[in-house]
C-alpha cells in the first residue's frame, strides 16, 4: 500500500479482504486520524459487495477509500517524522 499507488475500487484483492480485517484497518484509521481530526466512531465493516466493491460503513465507500485514506496518513507521518521517502517514480 502506498499513498503514491492507490487501490482502484474494483481491485479484486478487495474481495477476499473479511470483515476481522477490515475492522482492524477501521481501528487504525481511528487510532493514526484522531491526531487529525479524522473521527468516525460509527464506522464499521460493510456486509456485502455492490458491483464488486467491498464496502465500509461510513457512507457506503469502497474499502480502497479506507486503505488509500491510511496510506495518505502514514505517508504523511512518515514524511512529517522524518523517515524514509518513497519516490513516484516520475
Amino acid at each position: 500500500m502506498s499513498a503514491h499507488h492507490p487501490i482502484h475500487p474494483a481491485d479484486p484483492a478487495l474481495l477476499h479482504l473479511t470483515g476481522r480485517q477490515l475492522t482492524e484497518l477501521l481501528v487504525e484509521l481511528r487510532t493514526e486520524g484522531r491526531e487529525f481530526g479524522l473521527l468516525w466512531p460509527s464506522v464499521r465493516p460493510g456486509e456485502s459487495n455492490l458491483a464488486g466493491r467491498r464496502l465500509v460503513n461510513f457512507g457506503n465507500v469502497p474499502a480502497s477509500t479506507l486503505i488509500n485514506l491510511l496510506a495518505l496518513l502514514r505517508e504523511y507521518k512518515r514524511s512529517r517524522d522524518g523517515g524514509p521517502h518513497r519516490c513516484s517514480g516520475s
